[in-house]
């Protein structure tokens, strides 16, 4: 199986959540008919504190409403919803990223997805290892509620243009504290469940997110 781990390829089934030989989609998306969201939320603070409960560890997360107003939103709803509970990290990749925020832990997609949001990535927020990103299809519109952590400096995942190879990726936010439990994540065992490839073999499930006041 091809893992497309770098160049431009990546970016058609980067963060679909499928494996490259199946050309099949995660559908991360609500109906393609749906219109993103494209409307900023209104004043709010700039930096939100989100506290995600693994069963690996605590994940201490920053994220940046200032630089991407219209995905931290996004975010934030999901939260308030209760949606990311029992979800897993599906797709792990060593020396790459790691990926969740919408899949069960029998690898099918966790419906009530929210309409997808408006490419965020021409914030000047780079994919540096610690970073959140959003994940997405190949349309560059197309986020919902799925996200991956950045393993490393991932420069090719960033914008460079408003073109459908140059969007890139939406940085949100940044690991505060427990770095160490994404690269324990990171250092799981990995196979082939169904079409989905770089599923980790043990089930790593989110059991909560939380607003930090």
């Amino acid at each position: 199986m091809n893992r497309f781990l770098i160049g431009f390829l990546t970016f058609f089934v980067l963060i679909s959540g499928c494996n490259a030989d199946s050309h099949k989609s995660a559908e991360v998306v609500a109906e393609p008919s749906t219109k993103p969201q494209t409307q900023p939320p209104g004043d709010k603070k700039s930096m939100t504190n989100v506290k995600m409960d693994t069963s690996k560890g605590v994940i201490m997360l920053e994220l940046d409403a200032e630089k991407a107003p219209l995905t931290v939103a996004n975010i934030e709803a999901y939260i308030k919803d209760g949606f990311y509970e029992g979800v897993i990290f599906h797709r792990v990749i060593p020396n790459f990223m790691v990926q969740g925020g919408g899949m069960n832990p029998d690898m099918s997609e966790k419906a009530d997805k929210r309409p997808p949001v408006k490419n965020e990535a021409n914030n000047g927020l780079k994919n540096d290892r610690g970073t959140l990103a959003m994940a997405r299809t190949n349309d560059p519109h197309s986020a919902s509620s799925q996200f991956f952590i950045n393993l490393k400096d991932n420069d090719f995942l960033n914008f460079t243009s408003e073109s459908p190879a140059g969007w890139g990726y939406t940085v949100f936010g940044k690991v505060t504290d427990g770095m160490d439990v994404v690269d324990l994540i990171a250092a799981v065992e990995t196979g082939q469940k169904g079409y989905h490839g770089d599923v980790p073999t043990e089930t790593i499930t989110i059991n909560s997110m939380t607003i930090v006041e």
